[in-house]
């Protein structure tokens, strides 16, 4: 009697408390300290004033830098040091409101609050000098703080390291905290690292002051650019535009081979141009994929597997894509839609990557699709959800109309307001549409927007105030809102630490010597087996050739390993620091070695032992977490070689200083895909029929073979995968006769 209850239970779907409860679990900036409720509603006038702020700014005018990311600061000071606790375990966030708390917070954390926030400001009031202090103005103390500069200075480095700590766990600081040890002890390494050491008011100077440091270009962009898209892709959620993506992936996808797992790919790649974050993709989507999948009968373990490696891609799909790639954009010196446009193809081999594995595993447990009768109606579906794919369209249009990212991302929070709570049929609630409407006008009038992109976005917020959709009340939209910039606090502290890792490199040139130190290696063990590849007059790969090839294996290994409780935007930053110098001695374009250390920064997402979307999956899959990020490290696994094409072949990225050529793109694209799907038949170990061992073999080596973009390379990968291909069609046809 007990077992199909038990099954029902298996399959059932999680209600949105118990997604709640997974997200807090895995997704380490989502779990928060509970507190009274009247200090609850001072904390919430906190996070709306501090989105409101961020809103206000994009769209009217940024204060000056100093000031701007000195308000981001001081918002992440308060609601960090108030919302997680010092150390992490179950009794630290009950609520407790005993002796030496305020509201449930202990006194010592307020302390620490207060300090955070007079560090942060302290830089602007003192900007223009503080007469009665007898501090001067910021130019005269550029490299040669005083005592306030130091006190304040030295309290920031130390809280901003404590608010990565609490909201990301300790090995962002710890690794931080060796970058601070490398600056200040610099005469005491060996060899190539060793350097004169940086006196330690200059180091305060440098990471404090603006430009280089805690006030430098990762807290920029994130004050400036990836608050507002985050915020941004909270609001279009709530509003149903990841509803809409999700029933129609199902109506896309669900009827084939393997219908739900599918799905599970065309939802993530789908709800990943909203997002930039791997974990809310998994609980988001997996809600509902990961139980379809299972009642088909693919393992749990696969499911959540499937679910994982899909949403991984969030961070690398554009439009909206990781606080990396903002930070990618500034590095390089180009417009984020240039970041957009080199990222389609990464973006495009990850999902082909997975739906492959999917497809393949689904023909080889015998899986069909979803019966017609349980798939959405697409008339229904969109006659329904219409009106939300407005905001992302206004967006879209405005970014790549050459504005600002933050005033695209003003304009789609606006629409998404409107869409979301606004109704012709109720005209109180138009006060919002008009609103936005007078911020267009008012542009225009300005000069601000032209009359074109003046109409457009009129018209936009005309047509979203026709949705048919029950209106979201302001209770409910500021709960959005809220949990929009509780969502962006870990990113926050994690630029903010960051911070500390450019300013070190910046002063130490530490990147440039590991650089050179990977490149050393990389040419003598190139030189070492170089013997290996030369037949007398005729050499398969040159010295140089192994030299680059070694070179991105060794920065590989680094991003893998180094992932492992790194944030994808940490990772980047630092590993960048080492690959650009290392690969640019080797020739390689900068935008394809960023984008190479990027695309490893996601997979080291899904690489075990730490997998946070992976666990998060386990735990709606009810499956065991380790064995959950082993399948979504192998769904990865033919993708993993992938980045190698875009140093070898920079054409795929669009827009590389090598320049573009269509049928030099079509032919390399077509071959990688290639290698990328002989490497998942490889894994899976079934194409047509099943492989035997020695054709998995084949498959994968024909696939890495495939990866490297020439004629002569793919005429020796079809030749190795053609007994594959004959015993596959042998095999086939004798099933299909039998």
């Amino acid at each position: 009697m007990n077992q199909p209850q038990d099954k029902s239970d298996e399959f059932r779907e999680l209600t949105e408390e118990e997604l709640a409860e997974i997200e807090k679990k895995y997704d380490e900036g989502a779990a928060t300290r509970s507190v009274t409720p009247g200090f609850g509603k001072f904390l919430r006038y906190v996070a709306l004033t501090y989105a409101i702020y961020h809103y206000l700014t994009a769209g009217f005018a940024l204060p000056p830098d100093y000031w701007h990311m000195g308000w981001h600061l001081t918002g992440l000071f308060i609601l960090t040091y108030a919302l997680y606790p010092m150390t992490r375990n179950k009794a630290s966030f009950d609520l407790n409101s005993g002796a030496l708390r305020l509201g449930g917070v202990p006194y010592f954390d307020i302390l620490l609050m207060v300090l955070g926030v007079a560090s942060a400001l302290y830089l602007g009031l003192a900007w223009r000098g503080i007469s009665w202090l007898g501090v001067e103005e910021m130019t005269f103390r550029m490299g040669n703080p005083n005592i306030w500069d130091m006190l304040f200075g030295c309290i920031l480095i130390v809280l901003v390291l404590d608010i990565a700590r609490r909201t990301l766990g300790w090995i962002l600081p710890f690794i931080i905290s060796i970058f601070i040890s490398y600056a200040l002890f610099g005469p005491y390494f060996p060899g190539l690292l060793q350097h004169p050491g940086v006196k330690f008011n200059t180091f305060v100077s440098s990471m404090y002051f603006p430009q280089e440091g805690i006030f430098g270009v990762t807290l920029w962009v994130v004050s400036t650019i990836v608050f507002h898209f985050v915020l941004f892709g909270v609001i279009a959620q709530r509003t149903g535009l990841g509803q809409l993506f999700i029933d129609n992936a199902t109506i896309l996808a669900g009827r084939y081979t393997g219908g739900p797992a599918k799905v599970s790919v065309v939802s993530s790649a789908f709800f990943g141009t909203i997002s930039g974050s791997s974990v809310a993709n998994t609980v988001s989507t997996g809600a509902l994929t990961i139980p379809n999948m299972k009642r088909l009968g693919y393992p749990g373990h696969f499911a959540g597997g499937v679910e994982a490696a899909a949403s991984a891609g969030g961070q690398i799909t554009p439009p909206i894509m990781g606080a990396a790639a903002f930070i990618m954009a500034e590095f390089l010196e180009l417009p984020y839609t240039t970041i957009v446009i080199a990222a389609i193809f990464p973006a495009l081999l990850h999902y082909v990557g997975v739906f492959t594995v999917v497809h393949l595993m689904a023909r080889k447990l015998g899986l069909k699709g979803l019966a017609k009768e349980a798939l959405p109606r697409l008339g229904a579906v969109w006659r329904d959800g219409w009106a939300n794919i407005v905001p992302l369209i206004g967006l879209l249009v405005v970014l790549f109309s050459g504005y600002t990212p933050y005033m695209s991302a003003f304009c789609g929070i606006s629409l998404a307001l409107v869409a979301g709570m606004s109704r012709l049929k109720q005209p109180v609630t138009l006060i919002y549409a008009a609103a936005f409407i007078w911020f267009v006008v008012w542009k225009f009038t300005g000069g601000g927007f032209d009359l074109t992109m003046s109409a457009i976005l009129i018209a936009g917020a005309i047509i979203a105030t026709l949705n048919p959709q029950k209106p979201i009340t302001l209770p409910e939209m500021s709960d959005t809102f809220e949990t929009g910039v509780k969502y962006a606090l870990a990113v926050g502290a994690a630029s903010a630490a960051v911070g500390i890792v450019i300013g070190v490199i910046n002063t130490t040139g530490v990147g440039f010597r590991i650089g050179f130190m990977v490149t050393q290696a990389a040419s003598n063990l190139g030189n070492d087996l170089a013997w290996l590849f030369t037949f007398g007059d005729w050499t398969l790969f040159t010295v140089e050739d192994l030299t680059l090839f070694i070179s991105l294996v060794f920065i590989a290994l680094a991003c893998i390993l180094m992932g492992a409780g790194v944030p994808t935007t940490a990772l980047y930053i630092m590993l960048v620091s080492v690959a650009q110098p290392a690969l640019a001695q080797l020739g390689v374009p900068p935008i394809a070695s960023h984008m190479f250390v990027l695309y490893y920064g996601v997979v080291a997402e899904i690489t075990p032992p730490v997998c946070t979307s992976a666990y998060a999956a386990a735990a709606i899959a009810n499956s065991n977490p380790f064995r959950t990020g082993i399948s979504a490290f192998t769904l990865g696994l033919g993708k993993v070689v992938a980045p190698m094409a875009f140093v070898y072949a920079p054409v795929l990225l669009f827009v590389s200083s090598t320049g573009f050529d269509l049928w030099e793109f079509s032919y390399t694209a077509s071959s990688c895909i290639a290698g990328v799907i002989s490497l998942s038949v490889a894994v899976v170990g079934y194409w047509f029929a099943p492989l035997h061992w020695w054709e998995r073999w084949l498959s994968a080596f024909a696939g890495l073979i495939f990866i490297a973009p020439s004629l002569g390379a793919d005429l020796v990968a079809i030749l190795i995968m053609a007994p594959v291909v004959m015993g596959q069609y042998l095999r086939f046809d004798k099933s299909v006769k039998a």
